[in-house]
Parts: C-alpha cells; structure tokens; sequence
C-alpha cells in the first residue's frame, strides 16, 4: 500500500510539472482559443465540449482502475485464491458495447451539426440585421495570398481587409499547390487547390487585427506564407476600398504573370483591379493549360542537359 501511495505521488508530481511547463509556453488569448466571430466560437465550443466529455471518461477509467488495484490485490488472507473459470457475462459485455456507441453518439452529433452549419453563412441573432456576404477571392500562389474584391473591383497581397459583424465568404483556389487558409481567430481552416473552388464562411465580431497563415506545407517558402486580416467599421472599410481604387496602380496581366505568379516571398501590394480579369485558377481548362505549359517546360529543361551532356 505505500509503494502504490508512494508511486501515486510520483505520478500526480509529474503531471502537475506537466501541465505547467505546457501552460508557461502558452498563450490563452491566442488562436483557437481565442475566438473573434461565430464561426471561431462553434469550433471552440465543440472542442470544449469533446474535452470536457474525454476528460470525464478518462477520470471514470482512472477511478475504476485504482478501485480494482486496490480491492483486488494480493493480501496475505487470499494468497492462495484461484478465480473461478467463467464462460462470459452477458450484462457486463452489454455494458462495455454500449458504452463505447453512447460516447461515438455523444461525440457525433454537435460534430455533424457544426459541420453542416459552417458550410452556411454565420446567421444573425435578428433575422431583419442579415446581411449578404462579402465575396473575396483568395488564390494562393506560392508563397504568398492574393486576395479579390470583385464587387469593389480590388485586389491586395498578403493582406484582407474586411467589415466587421459581416459574412465574408472566401471563394479559395490555387496558382499552383494545394494549400490551407487559416485564420484561427476567426475560424478553421479550408483547402485551397488548383483547377477547382471551396468556399469558407468567416465572420469578425470586433475591429482588430488577426493573423492568417498557409496550414499546408508547400515548400520553402511555407513559413512566410501569412497575411493580416484588419477587420473594420463598415464606413472604414469602404472608404478604405475607395481609396485603393483611387489611388493603387492597375495589375497587368504581364505583371501578374511574372512577378505575382513567380515562386517567392514578398510584401504587402494594392491593385485598383484584379486577376480575375483575365484568368480565374478555378476553372479546369485554366489548370490543364499551366500544368501542360509546366511539363513542356521540363520536356525542354530535360532535352537541354542532354544537349549540352552531348557535347
């Protein structure tokens, strides 16, 4: 009995160090835990749920395994005991089969509810203060984030300014490889890939900054691939697109091909126009064209080595 006090002590001292070193590189306030919007909010509020469900199952296993070390241990007055052969016991298997499809239940329900209900735009409190999405286009192209405006006829890099207590609903595709937006604050994250379009519904409840990232690793450059995202009063919001398209230059499709569309890491950049003018990564013809132009340019690469190797 002490050595089993004695480990248990071991075992609790542990723990605690644990959790505090964990705690001590750890910001609360940060990310998922975090939650700016709707969106953000029933994600956290799932994920709450399953640990709190998951940490009752497993102080129920605890209990019931110091129980039986306990009440069934070798003891001097039972020394020689031998436990009877049994065949089965119809109440405890029923037990231990149902409780496993009662916690899969549990589990599945807020989960399949959530699912079906981010794939809608976040609904306001008072049906009559509903307001349409924004729409903007986020393409990624390695290894940074274009975003479109097509309503203000806009286009920034590597930043997203939104209204906030308004739907925006990210229409996401990719230039190239697949990659992930996220903005944990405001919500999960969705892919993004090329020659087709997903859609993510997100929503800022406050004015502030918050910071998105690529969540799929795509190379060398993945580490850089964030951007902000300054959500804002809906007066500053357009007066801001106003200025941008007053005041930003004109994107050329020369431009975007060969500075946008090029592999590297660059800063924040505003166009009083966008992309989409003139090509949209989401349609397929568009992703079998670069994808036959990116071989015919290996095919070259390959037929030039071996030109020169001849030589």
């Amino acid at each position: 009995m002490k050595k089993l006090q004695k480990v248990s002590r071991k075992w609790i001292s542990l723990s605690a160090l644990a959790i505090l070193f964990l705690l001590s590189g750890c910001d609360l306030k940060m990310g998922v835990l975090n939650p700016q919007g709707p969106v953000a909010q029933t994600q956290y509020d799932l994920i709450m749920w399953s640990i709190g469900f998951m940490l009752i199952i497993i102080v129920v296993v605890f209990v019931l395994f110091a129980v039986v070390l306990i009440k069934y241990r070798e003891r001097p007055d039972n020394m020689n005991y031998e436990p009877p052969e049994v065949h089965g016991n119809t109440f405890l298997e029923i037990v231990w089969t149902g409780i496993p499809i009662i916690i899969v239940i549990a589990l599945s329900i807020p989960t399949v509810k959530a699912i079906f209900d981010l794939e809608k735009p976040p609904q306001a409190a008072n049906a009559e203060e509903q307001q349409e999405p924004l729409v903007i286009y986020a393409t990624s192209a390695d290894w940074k984030w274009i975003f479109s405006y097509p309503e203000q006829g806009i286009e920034t890099v590597n930043y997203v300014n939104i209204p906030e207590d308004r739907p925006v609903e990210f229409k996401l595709t990719s230039a190239d490889s697949m990659t992930a937006l996220w903005i944990p604050e405001l919500g999960g994250q969705k892919y993004a890939m090329a020659g087709m379009e997903t859609t993510l519904y997100l929503q800022a409840d406050h004015e502030g900054t918050y910071m998105g990232r690529n969540a799929n690793f795509n190379g060398e450059g993945f580490a850089q691939m964030e951007f902000e995202v300054q959500s804002q009063k809906p007066e500053e919001f357009q007066e801001w697109a106003d200025e941008v398209k007053d005041t930003a230059p004109k994107l050329t499709e020369k431009e975007y091909n060969k500075e946008i569309l090029k592999q590297s890491v660059m800063g924040r950049k505003s166009f009083s126009n966008t992309h989409l003018d003139f090509v949209d990564h989401a349609k397929q013809d568009t992703y079998n064209k670069a994808a036959e132009d990116h071989e015919g340019h290996e095919e070259g690469m390959d037929m030039e080595g071996m030109d020169h190797s001849s030589h």
